[in-house]
C-alpha cells in the first residue's frame, strides 16, 4: 500500500514539474522554508477579487531566481529572519486583467486601501501598472521579510501594493527603522544579484535573467 502510493506520489510531482517550461521551477522544491501569500490568487488585493491566471497559491521562477533566493533565505535564517513572497512569476494574462480593470474608472473598490492619493486614471502614468511587466519573464519578485518567530512581517512603513509616493525605496514619509527595514531588504538583494525598482520597496528583478524578451502566459496551478 505504502509502495502504491509513493508511486502516485512521484508520478503526480513529475507530472506538475512537466507543466512548467524549461528553466522554470516550483520555488517549494529548491527552498520549502520561504513563505508565501500569493495576493492575486485572494480578493486581498487592488482590484478586490482573484486575478486571471491564479489558480493555486504556489510561487513559480526561473530555476537562477529560486537558487538566489535560497542564498537569501539561509543568509536571513542566521538572523531569526526569513522572505515572504506575494508575488513572482506572473501570466501576461494577469497582466491583461489589471490593464482591463484600469480602464474601468468607475470601479474604485479598494481605491482606500491601495491608492488612496492617486486617482486610477494616473495608475498607468505613474508607473504602478503596465501593459508588461517583468513578472511575466519569471525572473521578479515582490518580498518581504519576516520574523521566523512570529512569522510577522517587518514594518516597511507601507503595505505591499500600495500605490503612491510613501511606497518608493526612500521616501521621507516614514520613520527611522522603516527605513532601516527597507534597507536590510533592498541591500541583501541588491547583494544577491538583483536589481529594485524605483517605485516599490519589495520588487526586485533578477540580474542577467533567462528570458529578458519573453513574455510568459502559462496559468500558476
Amino acid at each position: 500500500m505504502k509502495y502504491n502510493f509513493l508511486i502516485i506520489l512521484f508520478f503526480s510531482l513529475s507530472f506538475s514539474a512537466q507543466n512548467l517550461p524549461k528553466e522554470f521551477v516550483y520555488l517549494k522544491t529548491i527552498d520549502s522554508s520561504i513563505k508565501s501569500e500569493l495576493r492575486y490568487f485572494s480578493n486581498n488585493n487592488f482590484i478586490g477579487k482573484p486575478i486571471d491566471g491564479y489558480e493555486d497559491n504556489r510561487v513559480i521562477v526561473t530555476i537562477e531566481t529560486a537558487k538566489a533566493l535560497k542564498k537569501i533565505q539561509h543568509i536571513l535564517s542566521k538572523k531569526e529572519l526569513g522572505l515572504k513572497i506575494f508575488d513572482a512569476y506572473r501570466p501576461q494574462k494577469a497582466v491583461n486583467h489589471f490593464v482591463k480593470w484600469a480602464k474601468v474608472l468607475q470601479d474604485t473598490l479598494k481605491k482606500a486601501k491601495y491608492y488612496p492619493t492617486v486617482p486610477k486614471s494616473e495608475l498607468f502614468k505613474q508607473g504602478y501598472i503596465a501593459s508588461k511587466s517583468g513578472h511575466s519573464r519569471g525572473s521578479t519578485v515582490d518580498l518581504t521579510i519576516i520574523n521566523l518567530k512570529t512569522g510577522k512581517e517587518l514594518d516597511m512603513g507601507s503595505p505591499y501594493d500600495f500605490f503612491g509616493q510613501k511606497s518608493h525605496p526612500f521616501s521621507n514619509n516614514i520613520t527611522k527603522k522603516q527605513r532601516e527595514n527597507r534597507m536590510l531588504l533592498r541591500n541583501i538583494m541588491l547583494s544577491n544579484n538583483f536589481k529594485p525598482y524605483a517605485n516599490e520597496w519589495w520588487h526586485f528583478t533578477l540580474k542577467n535573467e533567462p528570458f529578458p524578451n519573453i513574455y510568459f502566459n502559462f496559468p500558476i496551478k
